[in-house]
C-alpha cells in the first residue's frame, strides 16, 4: 500500500522539522545565533487521469484530472536573519553590530569567515581574536600600556593610554554583508562561509548605507523565541504522530485483508 510510504515521508520530514526546531532551542543563549526554519516540499504525483485530457468525441474536457501525491520531502532549512536584542556587558572588547553586516575572521587556512557573535579577546600578541584565536579583520593590535578600548558606532577603535590625554587611534573594524544572507554556510563556531547561492561579500565600514552601526560593550543574544519554538515543536509533534496513525491504519488494513477466509 502506497500509504505505507507516504506516511513514512510525513514522519521523516516532521522529525527533521522538530531536529531544527531542537537546534535552536539549544543555542537560545548563543551570541548572536540566528534561528532557522524547515522549508517542504510535496513529491511527485501519478497521474491516473491528466487534467485538460478530452473525455468524449465531441470534444469535452475532464475539468479536475485524477492524481495521486506520493508524500513530503525537506527541500531545505532557511536562516531568519532578523536583529538579536542588545546586551550591555560593559566588556572593552564586546562588539555588537546593530543593523545588516558580519564582523570578518581569519580562519587558520587562510579563509575569511563571517559572524554575528562579537565576544572578542586579545590575543598574546595584542590583536583582537575571537574565543578561537582567530584574527579579526582587518586586524587591529591593542598597546601594551593601553588601559581602555573605545570603538565609535562607524567603527573607528581607539586605546586610551595612561599618562596621555589623547586617545590613540588603532584601527578601523570593517564589516561585510551578502545579496543573499540566506545562503551563508554554517560551519559552527558561529562563523559562516561564503558560498555561490550568498554571492561576494560587500565590504563597509560600520554606518555606511546599507551597513549596520557597531555597539560597543554590548552583545547580540539569539534571535530565537521560545514561546515560538516551542509552540513549532507541539505542531510538529502532532504532525509526526498524525503520519503515524497512518501506518497503524494502514497496517490494520492489510491485517484484515491478510486474515480473509
Amino acid at each position: 500500500m502506497r500509504s505505507l510510504y507516504i506516511g513514512t515521508t510525513g514522519m521523516t520530514a516532521q522529525q527533521f522539522n522538530i531536529d531544527t526546531i531542537a537546534n535552536n532551542m539549544a543555542n537560545v543563549t548563543t551570541n548572536g545565533y540566528k534561528k532557522s526554519r524547515a522549508s517542504f516540499q510535496d513529491l511527485l504525483y501519478q497521474h491516473h487521469r491528466s487534467v485538460g485530457a478530452t473525455s468524449s468525441d465531441a470534444g469535452t474536457i475532464v475539468p479536475t484530472g485524477k492524481y495521486r501525491g506520493t508524500g513530503v520531502q525537506v527541500v531545505g532549512t532557511y536562516r531568519i536573519n532578523e536583529q538579536g536584542s542588545l546586551k550591555q556587558t560593559d566588556n572593552d572588547f564586546d562588539m555588537a553590530i546593530n543593523g545588516k553586516g558580519y564582523f570578518q575572521v581569519e580562519l587558520p587556512s587562510g579563509e575569511t569567515a563571517y559572524t554575528r557573535d562579537g565576544a572578542f579577546h586579545v590575543s598574546a600578541d595584542g590583536e583582537i581574536v575571537t574565543s578561537e584565536g582567530y584574527r579579526v579583520l582587518p586586524g587591529i593590535t591593542v598597546p601594551e600600556d593601553a588601559i581602555e578600548i573605545v570603538v565609535s558606532k562607524t567603527g573607528l577603535a581607539q586605546a586610551i593610554i595612561e599618562g596621555d590625554p589623547d586617545p590613540q587611534e588603532i584601527g578601523q573594524f570593517e564589516i561585510s554583508n551578502f545579496i543573499n544572507q540566506a545562503g551563508l554556510k554554517a560551519i559552527g563556531d558561529n562563523l559562516l562561509l561564503q558560498t555561490a547561492a550568498s554571492g561576494d561579500p560587500i565590504l563597509g565600514n560600520p554606518g555606511d548605507q546599507g551597513f549596520g552601526s557597531i555597539a560597543h560593550r554590548f552583545l547580540e543574544t539569539s534571535n530565537v523565541d521560545i514561546v515560538t519554538e516551542v509552540t513549532g515543536m507541539i505542531e510538529a509533534q502532532r504532525a509526526y504522530e498524525l503520519n503515524s496513525r497512518v501506518l497503524e491504519t494502514t497496517n490494520e488494513m492489510m491485517g484484515t485483508i491478510t486474515n480473509l477466509r
